[in-house]
């Protein structure tokens, strides 16, 4: 019997490109369907991350043009990874299999054909890694690479060069439906949940039209998420430094108490003035990295809801019924 499969696709403000791309993922869907590789009944699930453009009028257009389009809308925008959450655990009780894809055309489509196979030979997850970086900025290459580097260091279980382009069963999700967290960051998640998994490569191309919603303030935010919810590692290290400080301070005092008794002792304020500043600057930061670790227990205890479905497109409610 073969999967149905759904191809989950956050999207915000994406009025420029979806015209493009939309054709492009149903094209794709048609052509796994017509090598009897998946359903007829797959289909290509749209979630309107909030967007404040067109966005949201042109997925339920295409929903009318096509069945195997539909789509999904939050209430208000709650930000890529609970985007792709919401079109994941929308898509679990409908589908064997679910394909996260981003709507900028940037990922290779003829990569979905190899994550199918990979599912049939009997992997329940399957990372889209990418070949090279070749497409991007010399900036954003060092700090994405430098990025999967620091979250290894950390501790954390994360696939390098690998965001959000992968393949996922739908035991695979009812088992991720049940890791509750708020501050989500899914590629260093999905890796917690286990079973058995693989890679495929591929090659990135240029963004087909729009702007990229991922500006470096976002990156720097997604990288922190990632970092403080998959790893207590900065904490130890906050306390490793400060015994580091103390024993130093320690055998400091013990110098200039030595110094003051042989009658040697200079009176001077920079070496105080440095010593002060040197303590306060670790004390803040450390403060800081602690904050923001209650930070995300404050926010993970109010258990808010990561996402609220505010509207369903004609075709998809018709298949509720």
């Amino acid at each position: 019997m073969t999967p149905i499969l759904y191809i989950v696709i956050p999207c915000y403000n994406e009025e420029a490109v979806l015209p493009i791309t939309a054709p492009l993922f149903l094209k794709k869907l048609q052509d796994l369907i017509a090598a009897g590789k998946i359903s007829d009944d797959s289909r290509v699930l749209f979630v309107n991350d909030g967007s404040r453009d067109e966005t949201w009028n042109i997925i339920c257009s295409l929903a009318r043009q096509d069945a195997h389009f539909i789509g999904i809308s939050q209430s208000r925008n709650r930000g890529h990874q609970n985007a792709v959450l919401a079109g994941l655990m929308e898509a679990k009780d409908r589908c064997d299999i679910t394909i996260s894809i981003d709507c900028d055309g940037q990922d290779d489509l003829n990569a979905m054909d190899e994550m199918v196979e990979r599912y049939l030979e009997g992997y329940e997850v399957v990372y889209g890694v990418r070949s090279s970086r070749e497409t991007d900025t010399f900036f954003k290459r060092f700090t994405a690479q430098s990025f999967y580097k620091l979250l290894s260091a950390m501790g954390a279980e994360v696939v390098y060069n690998h965001a959000d382009y992968r393949l996922m069963s739908a035991r695979v999700l009812k088992e991720f439906a049940n890791f509750h967290e708020v501050n989500l960051f899914l590629r260093g998640l999905v890796p917690l949940v286990g079973f058995r998994s693989t890679t495929v490569t591929y090659s990135r191309a240029e963004r087909l039209a729009g702007e990229s919603h991922y500006p470096l303030k976002k990156m720097l935010a997604l990288a922190i998420d990632g970092i403080t919810s998959l790893s207590v590692k900065p904490l130890r290290l906050i306390t490793g430094f400060g015994a580091f400080v103390a024993v130093v301070s320690f055998i400091a005092c013990i110098w200039a108490l030595i110094t003051a008794l042989c009658g040697r002792a200079v009176p001077g304020w920079a070496s105080t003035t440095c010593i002060v500043c040197f303590v306060s600057g670790v004390q803040l930061l450390g403060l800081g990295i602690i904050g923001e670790y209650i930070g995300k227990i404050y926010l993970e205890t109010k258990e808010r809801p990561r996402y609220i479905i505010s509207e369903r497109t004609e075709n998809m409610l018709d298949q509720s019924k």
